[in-house]
């Protein structure tokens, strides 16, 4: 079955696929702080280069989705939102590819003083891109519900969970920001440049998780 035979089923099917991808690079990006706190290099490199494939592979899937997605039948809703939407997405991914990226350009250490605080932030990030898969399942049986009832409400209600986990997310890189600059006595001026662009990358992530989930919303309340 081709992927123009699955939006004949779906608008969604595809989609779901391309997802399916950007969370397979998402679940990496725990394990790759964890290498860096045990200082394990070697596999914090393999781990990387596990996350350039999936977004490389993420790519190859949005390229061929936007080729093609139909053009000649009828979409429950408007073809322009579900590009956006495969778009924001897409995104997530870039963003943890970027983060595999600030942690493999050099043996990056962790200040002990913001290990904790590190690994709080990151599993806020995290949590905000779960609730988007979380999302992104429902998504299957929206054609079956018509794009309505119970199903649309627990996404709405997914949705705004979302948001509310990417703004703790903000208040937790605001923390570990100040605890890092706190330390730029001790710090080499090259790990402080990394580790100040991998923490905004973090953000980044939670932003674009956040923000596919809302363009979600959008679809569905029009």
């Amino acid at each position: 079955m081709t992927i123009f035979d699955r939006f004949q089923e779906s608008p969604f099917g595809p989609l779901t696929e391309h997802m399916a991808k950007v969370k397979e690079c998402v679940v990496l990006v725990k394990p790759m702080f964890e290498c860096v706190r045990r200082q394990d290099f070697g596999a914090l490199k393999q781990l990387g280069s596990q996350v350039f494939k999936l977004e490389h592979e993420a790519d190859q899937l949005k390229t061929d989705i936007r080729r093609r997605i139909p053009h000649n039948f009828y979409l429950p809703i408007y073809r322009g939102d579900l590009l956006a939407y495969l778009k924001l997405q897409d995104d997530v991914a870039d963003s943890v590819e970027d983060i595999a990226v600030g942690l493999t350009i050099k043996n990056l250490l962790l200040p002990p003083a913001i290990a904790g605080d590190v690994q709080e932030y990151v599993g806020r990030v995290v949590n905000v891109c779960e609730l988007l898969f979380q999302c992104s399942d429902q998504l299957a049986g929206l054609v079956e519900a018509d794009f309505g009832g119970d199903r649309v409400d627990e996404i709405l209600e997914l949705v705004a969970r979302a948001e509310h986990a990417e703004w703790e997310a903000d208040k937790a890189e605001y923390r570990v920001a100040q605890k890092l600059f706190a330390l730029e006595d001790e710090l080499r001026a090259s790990d402080m440049i990394l580790w100040s662009n991998v923490f905004r990358e973090l953000g980044r992530l939670a932003n674009h998780a956040d923000k596919t989930a809302e363009r979600l919303r959008r679809m569905l309340v029009r």
